[in-house]
C-alpha cells in the first residue's frame, strides 16, 4: 500500500511539473507573439540610436499584432507616427526583419534637395537624424524627385543614412509588414535605455 501511495505521489508531482512547464511555454509564446519580442541589431544602419549587437524589446501590440497563420491583426492601440523606430518585414524578402525610423506616412510627400530630406516641405531634423542625407540613384531617393507616400504605406530611413538600405532604395513599407515599435535597449547593460 505504501509503495502505491509513493507511486501515485510521484506521478502527481511529475504531472504537476509537466503542466507547469507547458503553461510557461504557452504563456511565453503568447507574450512573444502578441506582446513583446526581443531582436538583435545586426548592422550599423541605425547608429547611434542603436548599435550593432544591441538587443532590443519591440512592442508588438501597439500597431496591432499579427495573428499567426491567419490574415488577421489584433486591434491597434495607435497608428504609427513619424519618428517611431519600427521593426518590419523587409518588403523584398519576407524572411528578413528590418529596423528603421519611420519618417513619412500615407499622404505625406518626401523630397531630397541638396542631400537633405524634406517631409511635407519641412527639412527632416528631428529624432535620430542630423538632417543631412546623401542622395542615391535608387528609384525612391533621386535628387529633386517629390514622391507621395501611398495610403497604408510608410517611408523609413536608417539614422545612419550613409550606411542604410532603406526606403530610398527599395520603396515603401506596407502597413501589414509592421511588426512593432522598438521601445527599449536591454543589452548590453551599459546601453540600457528607452529608445527615442
Amino acid at each position: 500500500m505504501k509503495k502505491d501511495a509513493n507511486k501515485t505521489t510521484g506521478k502527481k508531482v511529475f504531472r504537476e511539473w509537466v503542466e507547469s512547464i507547458l503553461i510557461a511555454l504557452v504563456l511565453a509564446m503568447f507574450i512573444r507573439t502578441f506582446v513583446v519580442q526581443a531582436f538583435r541589431i545586426p548592422t550599423g544602419s541605425m547608429r547611434t540610436t542603436l548599435m550593432e549587437g544591441d538587443v532590443i524589446l519591440v512592442n508588438k501590440f501597439i500597431y496591432g499584432a499579427k495573428v499567426p497563420f491567419l490574415p488577421l491583426r489584433l486591434p491597434a492601440l495607435r497608428k504609427p507616427v513619424a519618428g517611431d523606430v519600427v521593426v518590419f518585414i523587409y518588403p523584398e524578402d519576407p524572411k528578413k526583419d528590418f529596423i528603421k525610423r519611420l519618417v513619412a506616412c500615407g499622404g505625406d510627400t518626401v523630397e531630397i534637395k541638396n542631400g537633405t530630406i524634406f517631409v511635407n516641405g519641412q527639412p527632416l531634423l528631428e529624432g535620430g537624424f542630423g538632417g543631412r542625407y546623401y542622395y542615391n540613384r535608387g528609384e525612391y531617393g533621386r535628387e529633386a524627385d517629390k514622391i507621395t507616400v501611398p495610403q497604408g504605406q510608410y517611408f523609413v530611413l536608417g539614422d545612419n543614412s550613409a550606411s542604410s538600405q532603406d526606403s530610398r532604395y527599395w520603396g515603401f513599407v506596407p502597413q501589414e509588414n509592421l511588426l512593432g515599435k522598438a521601445i527599449f535597449i536591454y543589452w548590453p547593460p551599459q546601453r540600457l535605455r528607452v529608445i527615442q
